[in-house]
């Protein structure tokens, strides 16, 4: 039985991540899951990159990808539904925040998409790959 759901999605990707909400609320419904929705920006702050932003511009990119995702969550899933769920916006390597992010919501089930694979990536984007390699709770691809 699963007991919470963990959707990765990329806010950089519009709507086209939809499926992969859906998907993963339908899951969460099955057993009544609490469904959590994660989405993870680069971190800039930790190389020589960061001296080209200004000094609160993570704090500004965080504030605005947070209303992103609860509006993706709104449109995809309905207010009433976007209330129950819980909202993570990470910051750094996408698969790694993904895990570890997994990991503290003690998540049963991880919800991932899988872009179009390029012929170098085989049958997964990296980030899914990786996922699914390292993750210790089951991963389910959305194509």
């Amino acid at each position: 039985m699963t007991k919470s759901v963990l959707c990765a999605v990329d806010i950089s990707n519009g709507d086209l991540d939809s499926p992969v909400l859906k998907q993963a609320a339908r899951l969460a419904e099955l057993d009544g899951a609490q469904l959590d929705v994660v989405t993870v920006l680069p971190d800039f702050g930790e190389s020589w990159v960061s001296g080209f932003f200004e000094p609160d511009f993570h704090e500004k990119a965080l504030a605005e990808a947070h209303a992103k995702l609860a509006n993706l969550c709104v449109s995809v899933l309905g207010a009433e539904r976007n209330a129950a769920m819980r909202h993570v916006v990470a910051t750094g390597t996408a698969y790694q925040e993904i895990l570890k992010t997994a990991e503290g919501a003690g998540s049963d089930l991880i919800v991932i998409g899988a872009h179009k694979p390029d012929f170098k990536d085989y049958l997964l984007g990296p980030n899914a790959a990786r996922v699914v390699r390292h993750a210790t709770a089951s991963v389910y691809v959305v194509r």
